[in-house]
């Protein structure tokens, strides 16, 4: 695992913890929140990518820890970990996209989420073939 990797993963793995953590507090400013934050079902679909989310921060995090010590198992999570990002990324970009809800400020982290394990999966997978 290279450093940019390993920074990436970082990021984006302590980046779901933080904003989890920002949700429960109710930290973020109502301009900041998604269209209809306050629907009941909008909530749900939010909340509903917890599970998702922390596996991918739960992955992504021991990849990066046990890589030095259990090389090929530490590739192996790391896989599985920009997998789920790449697929958190897509279930976003395809519910904002059907709602036709283009809001700037949710799809550049969401595509972020979907396209940067692209550049990097390929290379893990050979490593482990």
């Amino acid at each position: 695992m290279g450093k940019t990797l390993k920074t990436a993963m970082l990021v984006t793995d302590l980046g779901f913890v933080v904003y989890w953590l920002i949700v429960f507090l109710q930290l973020l400013p109502k301009e900041f929140l998604y269209k209809d934050y306050d629907n009941e079902m909008m909530v749900a679909w939010n909340l509903s990518f917890i599970p998702l989310d922390l596996l991918i921060s739960f992955t992504g995090l021991t990849s990066i820890y046990v890589y030095q010590k259990r090389k090929q198992f530490g590739i192996s999570l790391g896989i599985i970990s920009l997998t789920l990002t790449f697929c958190s990324g897509l279930q976003a970009i395809a519910f904002w996209g059907l709602r036709h809800d283009f809001d700037v400020s949710w799809w550049i982290p969401n595509l972020f989420l979907m396209i940067y394990p692209l550049f990097f999966l390929p290379r893990l997978i050979r490593k482990i073939s």
